[in-house]
């Protein structure tokens, strides 16, 4: 019988598996925390646009405790949810500046 021609440091298909997967958890966490840092820049953006200073202070607060409040959340599912509702409440908060300036 031949012997293997792999090298003996080869990963075994299962340790290629463990890294790859390993790998996709690294990306998916880095890919989600840039969607949150944009929805961040995009609401404080929005902000900038409210016509009272003390409104403008006060959401910049809300906006700032709310991300802090959420920063040791782990699970892939409750990121999502909360990256929706963020979408959600940026969408109400630029229709009503909207509206505010017709």
């Amino acid at each position: 019988m031949a012997a293997s021609r792999l090298p003996p440091a080869t990963l075994t298909l299962k340790q290629v598996a463990a890294v790859l997967s390993s790998l996709l958890d690294h990306l998916s966490a880095f890919l989600r925390r840039q969607q949150v840092l944009l929805l961040y820049r995009r609401i404080l953006r929005a902000i900038r646009q409210v016509p009272d200073d003390s409104d403008r202070r006060y959401l910049k607060d809300w906006a700032r405790g709310e991300f802090k409040r959420n920063k040791s959340a782990t699970q892939e599912d409750t990121i999502r949810m909360m990256i929706t509702q963020g979408n959600m409440q940026l969408k109400e908060l630029e229709k009503t500046l909207a509206l505010a300036k017709s």
